[in-house]
């Protein structure tokens, strides 16, 4: 066990993991972080580790930034926690909301805020429902979403993911969820296929489903601009907006799931910028406060605000909320951490080392290990394959990315296994420098992992 013994033992015996083989975790024990610095964090026996995955794609801003500890302790010595039911509010909620409305340049209007990307798009979900009865629409409430999609473990946020291992024991997905083609080229396109004739391809894919489904039952269509748990999917340039003109045509809601590539990690400020998207609903956590407080958004455009307003004052509420919506904390957390992003110009920093990481890690490209080198800014994948020319998985799948993970940690870098891609989401704030040296270990592990096998 990588910790000392009475804490490993406590944590097997008392706490159930997230995302964790619960019975291999009791017999390989947890590794436990103990302190965290920059981009780095150093576990309970000294080993310090570069964080390649910003903790879960998230602490923008690095570890231990004493400006997000002190927001906290000033709001907390002044209003430690308010609720938003009953035309109540506090004063961070209102100027979080409002900052967060004028980062989109006016294309959306209202705010609602929960307390993690799962519950903002279970949220959403319910909101879709909302609309479409204030609407007069009772049938439209499918929502289509992708497969290799992550939006969430909720039980309608888990339907729209669409990873067989949300679902299986579960009893997901919902039967109003259904689900597309994941737009990703290297394994769904056709042998000889352009990007453009791939996006094409899906887009009349989602308009023959609609058209199955019948258009009066389809409520919205939901996405990450750059696919993240699903392996750090790219879509073809052109791919947003052919999909979006498909909703659109039929009166489809246009989601963007934003929880990863939001405020900066793609090297633009949001994603859907980046890809063309006009989004309805936009959903925004992790880098909002840097996970440094559970916090997440839901941003709406005026036109679905509007019928929600109107609607709430038909039925006397908006019957919707958490305990922790708006709570003062988060939000001064989240305000203090979007300055970070702005004075520094880590938007910026994203581009120019994200840069530096997909040249190295494209220099993998003829590795005999690498299928595909993708990404965007400062986020990326690298792909294993059996066979490099037919693109063949390993089988069985995920072992030889999970002995790359496992070598890696012990190199002193931790990345995230996906199958058998590796994913790199470092904290905005890496240097090129740092990047350099990430990709070093990196290299290494490869090449150890080469060799073994």
């Amino acid at each position: 066990m990588n910790a000392p013994d009475s804490l490993a033992h406590s944590d097997v015996a008392y706490q159930f993991h997230s995302y964790t083989n619960a019975q291999r975790l009791r017999e390989e024990g947890p590794c436990i972080m103990a302190q965290g610095e920059g981009i780095y964090v150093r576990d309970t026996e000294g080993k310090q580790y570069i964080e390649g995955m910003a903790g879960l794609w998230s602490v923008a801003v690095g570890f231990s930034e004493p400006r997000l500890a002190q927001a906290a302790y000033r709001q907390m010595q002044n209003l430690p926690f308010y609720h938003t039911f009953s035309q109540k509010s506090n004063v961070p909620s209102i100027e979080l909301a409002e900052k967060l409305i004028s980062l989109t340049d006016g294309s959306m209007a209202q705010a609602f805020f929960t307390n993690s990307g799962s519950e903002a798009n279970d949220t959403i979900v319910k909101m879709v429902w909302y609309y479409n009865n204030a609407l007069g629409r009772p049938e439209k409430k499918k929502i289509i979403a992708r497969h290799r999609g992550y939006h969430g473990v909720t039980v309608a946020s888990a339907s729209l993911t669409g990873l067989a291992g949300n679902h299986r024991s579960f009893d997901l997905p919902l039967p109003q969820m259904r689900h597309v083609r994941c737009p990703h080229l290297y394994r769904e396109g056709l042998p000889g296929e352009t990007e453009a004739a791939f996006g094409d391809r899906l887009a009349a894919e989602l308009e023959a489903l609609i058209l199955a489904e019948g258009p009066d039952t389809v409520a919205a269509f939901i996405g990450e601009p750059v696919m993240g748990a699903g392996g750090v999917i790219v879509p073809p340039h052109a791919y947003w907006p052919k999909m979006q003109a498909v909703c659109r045509k039929y009166d489809v809601l246009v989601i963007a799931d934003e929880v990863i590539t939001g405020f900066g990690r793609t090297g633009h400020l949001f994603a859907s910028g980046l890809f063309g998207i006009e989004p309805d609903f936009m959903t925004l956590s992790k880098q909002l406060t840097s996970s440094y407080m559970p916090l997440a958004a839901v941003l709406m455009n005026k036109r679905v605000a509007d019928v929600l307003v109107r609607h709430s004052g038909e039925l006397g509420t908006f019957g919707h909320g958490y305990t922790a919506s708006g709570h003062p904390v988060a939000a001064a957390v989240a305000l203090e951490n979007i300055r970070i992003i702005e004075e520094r110009g880590l938007v910026g920093n994203a581009a120019v080392s994200g840069a530096v990481l997909q040249r190295r890690l494209h220099a993998l490209a003829d590795h005999p290990l690498v299928g595909e080198v993708r990404g965007v800014g400062l986020i990326a994948a690298v792909e294993l394959v059996a066979d490099k020319v037919g693109h063949t998985p390993f089988d069985p799948v995920g072992e030889v990315g999970a002995l790359l993970v496992r070598q890696a940690q012990g190199n002193g870098l931790i990345l995230r296994g996906i199958q058998d891609s590796l994913a790199f989401c470092p904290p905005l704030i890496i240097t090129e420098a740092q990047v350099n040296t990430l990709a070093d270990r990196f290299e290494q592990s490869l090449d150890e992992v080469t060799r073994a096998l």
